[in-house]
């Protein structure tokens, strides 16, 4: 019942690949523009429930606040998937719990980025991807709709706040 956690990018990209021949459909990590659509789910605010963000909206560090909230309850750990809100997709944690892995190469900015959302790799960093989405133990600021993290990290390290979510492209088999 709880995300997958401690899993590095090569990890994920793995499971991807099982889970396509076992399925014999074909699934993969998200873009980063995959993932920040989903996560908006329509919304132009910070987060996909509005302007901030709460305690009891998500799982996070919420012994920090975000705008003018008050502390909330700090779990220290994963909760189980859908005790909080789903967005307007009916898409569970989005925000926080933990930060997922993306399927693009690491990219200071988007100047050359891919307008039609499909995976960035060119002229990246092959050693690194970003992470989106904030964790059960960083501040709600990490949780917005729009951050990415991490050029710092690279797709070998497994951390106890990593993990990923995975598409099925529609309508085609392997």
């Amino acid at each position: 019942r709880r995300p997958v956690e401690q899993v590095n990018w090569y990890d994920a990209i793995e499971f991807c690949a099982r889970l396509s021949k076992l399925t014999v459909r074909e699934y993969r990590l998200p873009s980063e523009a995959e993932w920040e659509y989903a996560c908006r789910a329509g919304t132009t605010t910070p987060f996909h429930f509005g302007e901030t963000i709460t305690g009891e909206l998500a799982n996070y560090n919420a012994s920090n606040t975000y705008a003018d909230e008050p502390n909330g309850e700090y779990q220290n750990e994963t909760t189980p998937v859908g005790q909080f809100p789903p967005n307007a997709f009916g898409l569970y944690d989005m925000h926080g719990n933990v930060r997922e892995w993306c399927a693009d190469t690491w990219h200071d900015n988007y100047d050359g980025a891919p307008t039609d959302g499909s995976v960035w790799i060119e002229n990246g960093n092959d050693n690194r991807s970003p992470l989106r989405g904030g964790s059960w133990s960083y501040n709600p600021t990490y949780c917005r709709s729009a951050i990415r993290y991490d050029y710092y990290f690279r797709r070998v390290n497994r951390i106890n706040n990593y993990g990923f979510r995975v598409v099925c492209i529609f309508g085609r088999t392997l």
